[in-house]
């Protein structure tokens, strides 16, 4: 059952909220990600791009109707928890949580990685264990002093990752050849199914960008403006991007898969260019890190305010910088162990499909939402009646099947786990309570 909040601080607006979801879209993948469309469609793969961010509209426009009506702070976790009950909510949270701590430990290392093959010195042993304590406690500090905090440095880092991004637009366009753009033919169904379902996870963030739902300030207007405007802003960055690197290097962009804006970038800018895009990479990811890190933390605190796992600590309020700052720390430190062990691999698989699950939950809350939302606030509500939900929880369904079998596997088994230990959890309850 949803609690009231208390402690936290209103104070994200639609400005602060747009950086945040816009910093954690638009991570690592946008580094290598034309490369491999251009593999799938070549000249015509900017109609993927149109395609999947139309699809993604749907599912973020049920978002917006969801983050309107529900507005305490936990993100997914709360609407599904709201429509369906503590069960749900308990799956959608671990999902959350789960999905955000490998992507974390994942980044974290190709960070390191990066920074490595640049300075030696922090390619392995002490030197590398110790960048990975500053990054991961680094990020604690700054998001337990405070939101204010926390959201100024989203901001900054939202602002410098796009900085590169744009100079590459805007002065790559003189470089553009049309001939590269042209192509004769468009795409068929499967194709562009198989290429929009690799873009769907380049689009994915939204989710965790408005887990601060109970710090917004006025969220019934503020969380569906921040999703239409970061929505609109990434899909012409990611189109722009693709115009000007498909432009430029033609035919020869998928040969380049491990840094195609740098190659972009080396041809605009000479040498120099390539390393301002491979400082550009190291700067999205830890903007990405940094978003997560201020974000995913307050599923944690939510889970636990609502009694969904029996551990009190987490949901603690800091008394005097009114962050969630046990749920911050306990966090980080499993991201941070995930980073350094290296065992997360073979679980990083449930990632994709868990997020998958956490959208389709968010589609089916906003149907369930809607038929009782005498018992909610009054919010946004998408217009055309049923058609965005039920087209949303189509694509997602479509995109599910398109999973490979063994990622399906790992996941049931993955859900079947957590309904243990949920039961479990209740059992406990039970007799605590008698």
């Amino acid at each position: 059952m949803i609690q009231k909040e208390e402690g936290l601080k209103r104070r994200v607006g639609v400005l602060g909220l747009s950086a945040n979801i816009v910093n954690i879209i638009i991570g690592s993948g946008i580094f290598v990600l034309p490369a491999v469309v251009a593999g799938y469609m070549g000249a015509s793969s900017i109609i993927a791009y149109l395609f999947c961010g139309f699809l993604m509209a749907m599912i973020m426009l049920c978002f917006a109707e969801a983050g309107s009506k529900v507005t305490n702070t936990g993100g997914p976790y709360t609407y599904i928890e709201t429509a369906f009950g503590d069960y749900a909510g308990f799956i959608g949270g671990f999902f959350a949580i789960g999905s955000n701590l490998f992507a974390d430990a994942a980044v974290s290392n190709a960070l390191v990685n990066v920074i490595g093959s640049a300075y030696p010195i922090f390619a392995e042993g002490w030197p590398r264990l110790l960048f990975l304590v500053v990054l991961f406690y680094g990020m604690v500090y700054i998001n337990v002093l405070g939101l204010k905090q926390g959201i100024g440095l989203v901001k900054f880092n939202t602002l410098i990752k796009l900085i590169p991004l744009f100079l590459l637009i805007i002065i790559g366009f003189k470089d553009v050849s049309l001939s590269n753009l042209y192509f004769e033919n468009m795409p068929n169904i499967k194709t562009l199914g198989e290429t929009s379902l690799i873009l769907f996870f380049a689009f994915q963030g939204c989710e965790t960008g408005i887990i601060v739902g109970g710090e917004v300030i006025n969220p019934k207007r503020t969380i569906p403006k921040a999703i239409l405007i970061s929505l609109t802003t990434v899909v012409i960055v990611y189109v722009l991007i693709q115009t000007v690197s498909q432009g430029i290097l033609g035919s020869d962009l998928p040969n380049f898969k491990a840094a195609p804006l740098a190659e972009t970038a080396k041809v605009v800018f000479g040498s120099f260019g390539y390393v301002l895009l491979i400082v550009g990479a190291v700067i999205s990811m830890f903007g990405y890190m940094s978003g997560t890190i201020l974000n995913s933390p307050r599923v944690v605190y939510a889970l636990s305010r609502d009694h969904v796992i029996p551990i009190k600590a987490l949901s603690k309020i800091h008394k005097k910088f009114a962050t969630p700052y046990i749920a911050i720390i306990v966090y980080a430190t499993i991201g941070f162990v995930l980073a350094i062990s290296g065992s997360f691999e073979q679980l990083a698989i449930i990632a994709s499909s868990s997020m998958l699950i956490l959208y389709l939950g968010v589609a089916l809350s906003v149907i369930k939402l809607r038929l009782t939302e005498e018992k909610l606030s009054e919010g946004f509500r998408i217009p055309g009646g049923w058609t965005v939900p039920i087209v949303a929880i189509l694509v997602i369904l479509y995109f599910l099947s398109n999973l490979p079998k063994r990622e399906m596997i790992v996941t049931a088994i993955v859900i079947a786990v957590l309904s243990f230990i949920f039961l479990l959890i209740n059992l406990f309850k039970k007799k605590s309570d008698s």
